[in-house]
């Protein structure tokens, strides 16, 4: 099976590339295309023997022109994209074409009950099952819409040629049709020329809600049905069942980001409205086609309000129709900033959608029309529920320095002092009488500073935004129990008239190891425990852990401070969400979902599964209604696997060891990266990462300050940058060192038998084989030889020769002859699919960087060049940012 995928990618892929090439040809001639694949050929056996500076594929690159270079980025560019459609429709195929159900429940169930899971346990979790999936708003997603969206139809074509029946003359039509997809593909440009805006962004995270989960979410809750009917001896899930919801940082996540304001969240919560009311009337626009039924009950007719209407199914649908279109344009209104009241014929809630939905829904059933209202009815229904009359929840997201600020500006002008000097135990005081009084803290005379009132006006947009649009309000660089009370505060100054959840951010590795010491502390105070109805969420950070100690340390401290936390709302009596921060990379907690997720503490998933999901992999993983579904049922067995069969608690001396490979990797990761007074200057000389400010990622910059340092740096660069040359270091310095030392001191056997028997262990070291498989050494020296100072390339030799010894380590461990040779998906053979294709794109950049870097005014082409093979490269090695 594992081959006929591999052959069925393959022949996707040369199919593909021959259209491409026919395209290039005609675009730029029989010269240049014969260069390009003389360089895929030389390319494919270069990777295949191994990459050196001597047999580079490209050792002309000097005589060519800055255009002929991005002539050639653009190729290779584009063959890794279609490359990865192909292999992304191949995992849809297999659904398509009948050979997989995307929802395995059936299995899983039979696993839990041989296992021991009664029936009564399963339905019990499968009730308390809450899966929210958060769509963030710093996408290191760097391709155009018009892109994703090209590809998207041209794997909708690959799926139609995989037809048996298919005939002849439309098997030849949609051959010219993906010859069309090819051609538009290869003028249109590949880079945005701007950043996207926060709104554009949140346009972009809605797109992908309206062409896949819109679909995905109904239909993966219908066949679950099926299968929990089946095997649980007759239950459903009830139709008022929310186990998926989805929320988004996409116009509310303002940490860091000046281009997030009060105005920009206002519009953004109008916008997704908007979709929302778009969709529903669609769907309603369905729904008066076909419920032209005649029979309904006398509750139903009473509820009408109509005892003579010939189809009151057909009516009522009619009658939301009409205030669907009076949302839209009052919605309109409001998005170009006319105020008004709320009519009744506009729907703002949730409730005014769902009620008479369900009288429709009850009514049919008791006509014994089950089919109907099981059908599109209960489509409808399904997405009231998952999405509302709002698309997606908000988050709030804000620094926490920005509330202190804010209070000491206020403390300053009414004579009680400076907030910021004040003790912890002073801040706390002041903060809870605050909260006690009822008499304003703000005067109504009073101007703020711009800063302080851009967060008092994003509180006031709280304050007038329906209960649970925005489900919380998140703390980044959380340190103590004030820095929560302060946002309490500030919502309680602004007349917010209901109390929103607060939520701390957990995210160096020294507030990792606060963090329960920190929620212990607010948990004794009287007036916090009085307003939280024993909920708490807490957010752990993975991205700044991650670059400040190095991975295997901060997967360590994040599995360490989630027990804790664990423990500590246990003691209290209060229900904990744990809020995984993901990235896609590993070194910013990415990975595969169902192997991470089950590798967290035991307990951790109770309180149900919240999780990011950023940038690039948003499309990987739900840009499309077959991939979408695949992905929550991993979501679906990994959390019913980790709640009903939890993975083992960790032995006293697994606990001893994973604290000593915690120091060493630390101090390892640390003595390289924070006190080699020469590595950031190898670090910018070594990547593109000064290159990579100028890339329209995202709305939000690439820096906190200007000045060049590490605190200085976001995670997503500082792991964009080595991902594209090819070094991956920040998820592998220090891991393999330490571990090698621990063998050293006699110890293999227990880490041989924590591989086996623990999962966190083993996705520790099966993600580490997953990088070093996408690393490459050679690659990385070339870019040291071409674009480092000879002073500093010592660094890279040793980073290097680090990076061989720990692949030994790491096989020594795991016993696999080559790098992820345990995998069964056929990862490892796509891994050296693509690197035949980002080869040539490495090669290019090194050129491109060292001519970009000898002039004050690089060409647009050389430009422009060079942000393709920085989008090629991200392609190629995927989950980059």
């Amino acid at each position: 099976m594992k081959q006929d995928q591999t052959n069925r990618i393959s022949d996707n892929v040369v199919m593909l590339g021959e259209l491409l090439t026919d395209t290039v040809r005609k675009a730029l001639g029989e010269e240049m295309t014969e260069r390009i694949e003389r360089i895929r050929e030389l390319s494919h056996e270069t990777t295949t023997l191994g990459f050196r500076a001597e047999n580079n594929p490209l050792d002309c690159l000097e005589t060519l022109s800055d255009q002929e270079l991005l002539h050639i980025a653009q190729t290779f560019n584009q063959s890794l994209n279609l490359l990865n459609t192909a292999e992304q429709f191949n995992a849809i195929s297999l659904i398509t074409r009948g050979d997989s159900n995307p929802i395995r429940f059936v299995s899983l169930c039979g696993e839990l009950k041989a296992k021991g899971c009664s029936r009564e346990e399963i339905i019990t979790a499968l009730e308390q099952m809450n899966m929210d999936l958060v769509l963030t708003a710093h996408p290191t997603e760097i391709n155009r819409r018009s892109f994703i969206n090209n590809l998207n139809e041209t794997s909708e074509c690959l799926e139609e040629l995989e037809r048996a029946d298919l005939p002849e003359y439309k098997r030849a039509q949609l051959m010219r049709r993906l010859r069309q997809l090819i051609v538009q593909y290869w003028y249109t440009d590949e880079i945005r020329k701007r950043r996207p805006t926060p709104i554009e962004e949140a346009k972009w995270g809605n797109d992908v809600i309206e062409n896949s989960l819109w679909h995905a979410v109904p239909s993966f809750i219908r066949e679950l049905n099926v299968q929990l009917e089946q095997t649980l001896e007759g239950y459903t899930l009830p139709i008022d069942a929310r186990p998926i919801q989805f929320t988004a940082w996409m116009g509310g996540d303002r940490d860091g980001n000046p281009n997030v304001t009060a105005t920009v969240t206002r519009e953004v919560l109008l916008q997704n409205r908007k979709r929302a009311a778009q969709l529903f009337l669609a769907d309603i626009e369905v729904l008066v086609r076909e419920l032209s039924m005649s029979k309904c009950t006398e509750e139903f007719r009473a509820y009408l309000g109509d005892q003579e209407v010939q189809e009151p199914y057909r009516e009522l649908m009619k009658r939301l129709r009409s205030q669907l279109r009076h949302t839209i344009a009052f919605l309109d209104k409001r998005i170009a900033g006319k105020q008004g009241p709320i009519s009744e014929e506009v729907i703002y809630y949730d409730r005014q959608l769902w009620e008479p939905l369900m009288q429709c829904y009850h009514s049919l059933i008791a006509c014994g029309m089950d089919s109907i209202a099981g059908d599109k009815l209960t489509d409808t229904l399904r997405r009231i529920c998952c999405f509302g009359v709002t698309l997606v929840r908000t988050d709030v997201r804000q620094e926490s320095s920005r509330h202190a600020e804010a209070i000491s500006e206020i403390t300053r002008y009414i004579g009680l002092g400076d907030y910021m000097s004040w003790s912890e135990e002073e801040k706390q005081a002041f903060l809870i009488r605050e909260l006690s009084s009822k008499r304003p803290l703000i005067p109504s005379n009073w101007t703020p500073s711009p800063e302080t009132a851009e967060v008092l006006e994003t509180c006031r947009v709280i304050a007038e935004t329906p209960e649970g649009v925005i489900p919380v309000y998140l703390i980044s660089m959380t340190q103590t129990p004030s820095d929560i009370l302060a946002v309490h505060l500030l919502l309680k100054e602004t007349n917010c008239p209901y109390r929103l959840p607060v939520g701390p951010l957990f995210e160096t590795l020294a507030d990792l190891k606060a963090a329960a010491s920190v929620m212990r502390d607010l948990f004794h105070i009287g007036w916090y425990r009085g307003i939280i109805d024993n909920r708490q969420m807490v957010m752990i950070g993975y991205s700044d852990s991650a670059k400040d100690a190095g991975a295997l340390a901060a997967g360590w401290a994040q599995y360490c401070a989630q027990e804790e936390l664990i423990e500590v709302c246990r003691e209290a009596g209060v229900q904990l969400t744990l809020f995984h921060g993901r990235g896609g990379t590993i070194g910013r907690g990415g990975g595969p979902a169902k192997r991470a997720l089950f590798s967290q503490p035991p307990g951790s998933l109770q309180g149900g599964l919240r999780v990011t999901v950023q940038g690039e992999m948003i499309r990987f993983k739900f840009g499309q209604p077959a991939i979408a579904i695949h992905t929550l049922d991993l979501y679906l067995e990994a959390i019913l696997e980790a709640n009903l069969l939890p993975p083992p608690v960790p032995q006293p001396q697994w606990r001893a060891i994973m604290d000593e490979l915690r120091d060493s990797s630390c101090q390892i990761y640390q003595g390289v990266v924070r006190r080699n007074p020469d590595f950031i200057s190898y670090f910018y000389q070594a990547t593109p990462e000064a290159e990579l400010a100028k890339l329209p990622m995202g709305s939000r910059p690439a820096k906190r300050r200007s000045t060049p340092s590490l605190e200085s740096l976001r995670a997503i660069p500082w792991i964009f940058g080595w991902a594209q040359n090819r070094l991956m270091l920040p998820a592998w310095l220090g891991a393999g060192e330490a571990l090698q030392q621990a063998i050293d001191q006699g110890q293999v056997e227990l880490l041989e038998t924590m591989y086996r028997e623990w999962p966190f262990f083993n996705s520790r070291i099966s993600m580490l084989e997953m990088v070093y498989a996408k690393s490459d050494i050679a690659v990385a020296e070339y870019y040291d030889r071409q674009l480092v100072a000879p002073e500093l390339q010592y660094l890279g030799d040793d980073l290097r020769e680090r990076l061989r010894r720990d692949i030994e380590t790491i096989l020594s461990i795991s016993h696999d002859a080559v790098l992820m040779e345990d995998v069964s998906d056929g990862a490892a053979d796509h891994v050296q699919m693509r690197s035949s294709y980002t080869l040539p794109l490495n090669l290019l950049q090194v050129e491109l960087l060292r001519r970009s870097r000898a002039t004050d005014t690089p060409s647009p082409a050389l430009e422009q060049a060079l942000m393709v093979t920085i989008s090629g490269i991200a392609a190629g090695v995927r989950n980059s940012g």
